[in-house]
């Protein structure tokens, strides 16, 4: 086995190791260098930490939500491709995402005017402001950003307002989270987009829970005329992982690279992951996977019946 350090130096007897689990069956376990904070809050345990691979990172429930090297990854790929497929996303909201990463890159865009993040656990926000403030770097404080704490699905069966953009960046489907997954979640997503909106959500890896993810996706194909799937490959997350973006109107495989680029320039949108030659790329997947997504054989997620993945 070979090492970039040109070390085949063993973990030392004593360090901290942190066990994380990618599906019922396999696990992982990386090396800790630093743990900044460990705790619980009313509703989940949280922990930031510094790894030799991923610097620092944020786990909630013993599962990785981001870690400062590779964040960028994820969180483009969840908001840039949705928002650059729309014409003006003037209003804007993020279900989830309390660490702020989805919250920044929809920022970028000068044309939004407001955007409404909607997340249960306000103390996730400020142990990330508090010990990873690079990650937000006040953007909670940006003028057009409205915080709300409370249940997304609540706030979403409330609400009046209807938005461009629904980005959905929740915790993986276990505990209370099950619940955004389902139908009659997305169809009270779908209830809160204005004509020619689209929402977005992330739909676990593609390799350690491709049941998981299919079900996600054809449960979002009952409710939407239109679903595009798409994915990249997040190393901290230790899997290639999917996102989806779904819409009656929007189709982003219809937009294209002039039209991209224009917007990125006129926005002042600046990226380290994405860029107009990527958008169509990330949408092109393997032929097995495409197989799959016509052929296995997966329930729908429903209020009734979730899916799931072991906590």
């Amino acid at each position: 086995m070979s090492s970039d350090d040109d070390s085949d130096q063993a973990i030392d007897v004593g360090g901290i190791l942190y066990h994380e689990r990618l599906s019922k069956t396999l696990s992982r376990i990386f090396q800790v260098n630093k743990v900044f904070y460990a705790g619980r809050t009313k509703y989940q345990r949280i922990e930031v930490v510094d790894t030799p691979d991923f610097g620092k990172t944020l786990l909630l429930d013993a599962k990785v939500q981001f870690s400062l090297s590779d964040e960028f990854i994820y969180h483009e790929s969840l908001v840039q491709p949705v928002m650059l497929s729309h014409p003006s996303p003037e209003e804007v909201l993020i279900v989830g995402g309390g660490d702020g990463g989805a919250l920044k890159e929809v920022l970028k865009h000068n044309v939004v005017k407001d955007v409404t993040l909607v997340d249960l656990d306000r103390e996730v926000m400020e142990i990330v402001k508090k010990y990873v403030p690079e990650m937000v770097n006040g953007i909670y404080e940006d003028p057009r950003v409205k915080i709300v704490n409370m249940d997304g699905r609540k706030f979403l069966t409330e609400t009046k307002n209807k938005y461009d953009i629904i980005i959905v960046d929740v915790t993986d489907p276990f505990g209370p989270s099950i619940y955004l997954y389902t139908k009659e979640f997305y169809q009270i997503v779908k209830n809160a987009l204005k004509d020619g909106g689209a929402m977005v959500t992330h739909c676990e890896g593609l390799y350690f829970s491709r049941k998981t993810f299919i079900a996600i996706y054809r449960t979002i194909e009952t409710v939407f005329k239109k679903a595009r799937t798409f994915g990249a490959f997040i190393p901290s997350f230790g899997d290639f992982w999917m996102f989806t973006i779904a819409s009656d109107d929007l189709d982003p495989l219809n937009v294209d690279i002039e039209t991209i680029k224009e917007r990125m320039e006129k926005r002042n949108v600046k990226t380290k992951f994405y860029y107009p030659e990527l958008h169509k790329a990330l949408f092109t997947l393997p032929k097995d996977v495409l197989k799959d997504l016509k052929e296995m054989k997966v329930e729908i997620s429903t209020d009734e019946s979730p899916v799931q993945i072991p906590a």
